[in-house]
């Protein structure tokens, strides 16, 4: 029995273990407990794999680990230093791996990031992780429907390739948010995206850099895999590594886009800016004959001409009204050129 119950979906038991599957041959995994875990471990001959989920999060979770699991020091100096750059390292006849991974949100797919460990063994697989992420929680859910695995890489691809379906359709999402401020762009009647696009283009500059070098490193372990790797799982994850490569590229072309998009606004609010300069002068040269004549004929001095004349007012009407038309005549020939 577990001494405590595990809460759901996230939870933990005392030593932080969230979820652990026992597969045989052939077979649905069975989910374990951390007691059966350490049975299992501790048989002379082991029959199938383990697949084991922590919370890092738990104080206790790290000792245990230490205590029951013959894990390389590799691994702990991981975990101490939160590294969240991508590597996959073939360490002690095992890899050993920091991977990238969308954060858990009940309502849809969020754009933070965080990182997870990963050590995959022969007969065992461990992932750790901080916080609740996505596509661990659908290898979860993989698992528990019953879905058939026959070694612990088998489990690492499913697991990379729900990653890159994740990430998949962020930039899906996010490619149909961009077509519709493009198309609100070129029928002139879209608003101040600026800030959109700025809060886009960011998210994804931030998702490309921590991801970039995810498939440049499981190329360069394919190009040697270790020889406990089953053929099929080697093909398998060179797939699912290629399938990451289009992800990323589509990434990259979506930043790209967006910089062309907020290129083409810059532009658009410099030519709005340019019209307001070129009324606010125009108004200026259409009233400057009628600031210097009332600034003329204002002045508190004797002289001034036409002052008794009786059809003064109207001759002066007349000039500036000329002189107004003929400075609007220039204005708009200089807009023209």
């Amino acid at each position: 029995m577990n001494p405590k119950p595990r809460q759901a979906n996230y939870g933990a038991d005392e030593i932080g273990l969230i979820c652990g599957f026992h597969f045989d041959a052939g077979q649905a995994g069975r989910e374990i407990d951390s007691g059966a875990v350490v049975d299992w471990l501790q048989q002379a001959q082991r029959q199938g794999f383990l697949w084991l989920h922590f919370n890092l999060a738990h104080a206790p979770c790290e000792r245990w680990m230490r205590t029951h699991l013959t894990l390389p020091d590799d691994f702990f100096n991981m975990l101490r230093a939160g590294s969240c750059s991508t590597r996959i390292e073939h360490v002690d006849y095992a890899l050993l791996a920091v991977i990238n991974d969308v954060a858990f949100n009940f309502s849809l797919v969020s754009s933070d990031v965080s990182s997870m460990l990963v050590y995959a063994h022969q007969h065992i697989l461990i992932t750790a992780r901080a916080r609740p992420l996505r596509s661990v929680d659908q290898l979860r859910a993989a698992v528990k429907r019953g879905e058939r695995f026959n070694s612990p890489l088998a489990l690492l691809v499913h697991l990379l390739q729900d990653q890159a379906d994740i990430f998949s359709r962020i930039v899906r999402d996010t490619t149909g948010e961009v077509d519709d401020i493009e198309d609100k762009l070129l029928a002139q009647r879209g608003h101040d995206n600026r800030a959109e696009l700025a809060s886009m283009r960011r998210t994804l500059v931030r998702l490309q850099r921590l991801l970039a070098p995810e498939p440049g490193a499981l190329f360069r372990l394919l190009n040697r895999p270790p020889g406990w790797l089953q053929e099929q799982d080697v093909q398998d994850l060179r797939e699912s590594t290629e399938e990451f490569s289009l992800v990323l590229n589509d990434l990259a072309a979506l930043v790209e886009r967006i910089k062309l998009l907020q290129e083409e606004l810059a532009a658009q609010l410099n030519e709005q800016t340019n019209k307001t300069l070129f009324t606010l002068t125009l108004v200026t040269v259409l009233a400057l004959p009628i600031n210097i004549v009332a600034g003329f004929f204002g002045m508190n001095v004797g002289g001034v001409p036409l002052a008794d004349h009786p059809h003064g007012f109207w001759m002066l009407v007349a000039f500036v009204a000329g002189f107004t038309g003929l400075a609007g005549m220039w204005a708009f020939r200089a807009k023209r050129n």
